[in-house]
C-alpha cells in the first residue's frame, strides 16, 4: 500500500507533540536532567484493528552555533537500529505522558471545570435546578484542586521534578490551553470528530461511524455519552418546557455569560461558544459539563497506575539525549558498548518513579465513600416525581452499560481490549468497590 493510498483509507495516524512542544525544547535542554524534543510518531491501522508504530521523528530546533537537529527512527531488526528505536520509544512516552497528567487530565477536567463551579454558585441560587443537577458534579473538586497546586503542581513538586517540561510544565499547559481547549470540543462527539477519529453518519449508532472501530474509549465513552443525555434531556425538559423559559431565566443567562466571558475570559470572542435560548442548548452544554467531570476525568484519571505503574511501560520523563544527536566518538562508542545503560540513563531516575508510583497508587485509588454516577439519588431530584423516575431510568440505563463493557472486553475479535497480556478496558465502567480498581466513574472530580 502507498501512502496515498493509506492516507485515502483512514489507515495513517499521527500522535503529533511537533508544534507544542519545539518552541519549549531549548529552554527545557537547559535545565538539568531532562531532554526535550518536537516529536512525531506515525502508526498504521492494521486489518485486525491495531494500531503499529511505523515511525517516530524527533527534532530539536537550532540553538547557539549549531543547526536544527531532526531525525527518523523506525522499527527494525538489526540490534543499533533496534536500541535506537527504543530510546526513541522513550522519548515519545515521556512527551505522552507529560501531555496526559497537564492536559489531558489536569487542564481539560481538573482546571477548566473552575470556572464552572465559580459561575455556578456566583450566579445560580442554590434551588434553581440546574444548580441542582450540576452540584453532585462538583463536590470537593476545588478543594482537590488545592491541594494539587500544593503538591502535585507547585514550583519543585512532584509534577516540575519528574516529568520532561520540568520547571515549565504550567506554562506548557497554558499553551496548550490557548492553542487548543474549545469548550465545544469538550463533548465527546465533536471531540472525536476533530481528532479524525470519528466521522458524522446517521445509520451509525449514536450517529458517529468510528475510523477505528475498536477504538475503547470512544464505543464505551458514546454509550456513556448517550446515557447522560438522556438524564439531562428529561431533566431540562421538564422545568423548561417551552423554549422562551430558557431566554427568561435570568439566572441561568448570567451563568452562562459568566463562564464565557469571566471565567475564560481570553477566550470570550471566540465564534464556538454555543448560543444559549432553547432547551436543547442548554441540554448540549450541561451534558458537556458533566461529561468533563464524570467519564472524561475517570478516563484519563483511574487507569494511570495499572498503565504507567511499571515506569518503563510510560516513563515520565527522558534524562538523556538520542545518541545520534551530535554524539562525541566517545559517547558513540559507549551506546553501542552498553545500550542498556543509555536506556536506563534515559528513564526516570529511581526516586523519580518511586515518587511517580506512589502519587499514580493515590490517584488512581477509589475511596470507600466514592459517589459513583447514578448510585445514590440527590434529595432534591427525589422529591420530584417525574425526576425520580427519569433518574431510575439513568441508573438503570448505567447498570446496563456495565454489561455492555463486560460483554466487550470477552470479545476476541476486539483486540485492543482483548488477548494475551491486553488489560480489559473498563475504565468507563461505572460502578466500582475501592481501591485502584481501574474502573468506576464518579459524579466528580474528586482527586
Amino acid at each position: 500500500m502507498t501512502v496515498e493510498e493509506a492516507v485515502q483509507q483512514k489507515k495513517l495516524f499521527i500522535l503529533d507533540y511537533h508544534d507544542l512542544l519545539l518552541p519549549f525544547v531549548n529552554k527545557v535542554n537547559e535545565l538539568k536532567g531532562t531532554v526535550l524534543y518536537g516529536s512525531r510518531t506515525l502508526f498504521y491501522l492494521t486489518p485486525n484493528g491495531t494500531l503499529r508504530p511505523l515511525a517516530i521523528e524527533l527534532t530539536r530546533p537550532p540553538v547557539d552555533d549549531k543547526p536544527q537537529w531532526k531525525q527518523v527512527y523506525c522499527p527494525t531488526w538489526y540490534a543499533t537500529g533496534a536500541w535506537l528505536w527504543r530510546i526513541a520509544k522513550a522519548h515519545v512516552l515521556a512527551h505522552d505522558s507529560g501531555y496526559h497528567q497537564l492536559v489531558s487530565h489536569w487542564l481539560r477536567t481538573h482546571c477548566c471545570t473552575e470556572p464552572y463551579i465559580i459561575a455556578s454558585n456566583r450566579q445560580l441560587s442554590a434551588m434553581h435546578p440546574i444548580y441542582r443537577l450540576l452540584f453532585p458534579h462538583f463536590r470537593y473538586t476545588m478543594e482537590i484542586n488545592g491541594t494539587a497546586r500544593e503538591a502535585l503542581i507547585n514550583a519543585n513538586g512532584v509534577i516540575e521534578s519528574s516529568f520532561s517540561p520540568g520547571k515549565y510544565s504550567m506554562e506548557l499547559s497554558s499553551v496548550a490551553y490557548d492553542l487548543e481547549w474549545r469548550f465545544d470540543r469538550e463533548a465527546l462527539p465533536e471531540d472525536l470528530i476533530s481528532r479524525g477519529l470519528a466521522e458524522e453518519d446517521p445509520n451509525a449508532p449514536y450517529g458517529l461511524r468510528l475510523t477505528i472501530e475498536d477504538y475503547p474509549f470512544a464505543s464505551d465513552g458514546l454509550v456513556l455519552w448517550d446515557i447522560l443525555k438522556q438524564w439531562v434531556t428529561n431533566y431540562v425538559n421538564h422545568y423548561y418546557p417551552q423554549a422562551n423559559l430558557i431566554e427568561c431565566d435570568e439566572e441561568l443567562q448570567a451563568w452562562w455569560l459568566e463562564i464565557k466571558n469571566v471565567g475564560h475570559g481570553d477566550k470570550k470572542d471566540e465564534p464556538w461558544w454555543p448560543e444559549l435560548n432553547t432547551p436543547n442548548d442548554l441540554i448540549g452544554i450541561v451534558t458537556t459539563i458533566i461529561w468533563v467531570t464524570s467519564g472524561h476525568h475517570a478516563a484519563v484519571n483511574f487507569g494511570q497506575y495499572s498503565y504507567a505503574g511499571y515506569f518503563p511501560n510510560r516513563p515520565t520523563i527522558a534524562r538523556s539525549k538520542m545518541p545520534t544527536e551530535d554524539p562525541t566518538d566517545e559517547e558513540w562508542e559507549d551506546f553501542l558498548n552498553k545500550p542498556e545503560e543509555a536506556l536506563l540513563k534515559c528513564f526516570p531516575s529511581q526516586l523519580q518513579a518511586t515518587k511517580v508510583i506512589a502519587v499514580l497508587d493515590v490517584l488512581s485509588n477509589h475511596s470507600p465513600d466514592e459517589e459513583y454516577i447514578g448510585t445514590n439519588i440527590e434529595p432534591f431530584w427525589k422529591d420530584e416525581p417525574v425526576i425520580n423516575a427519569a433518574f431510575e431510568v439513568f441508573s438503570g440505563k448505567l447498570k446496563e452499560l456495565e454489561g455492555i463493557i463486560d460483554a466487550r472486553n470477552a470479545d476476541c475479535n476486539l483486540k485492543n481490549r482483548n488477548g494475551a497480556g491486553v488489560m480489559p478496558y473498563e475504565l468507563l465502567k461505572p460502578f466500582s468497590e475501592p481501591g485502584i480498581t481501574g474502573k468506576g466513574v464518579p459524579y466528580s472530580i474528586s482527586i
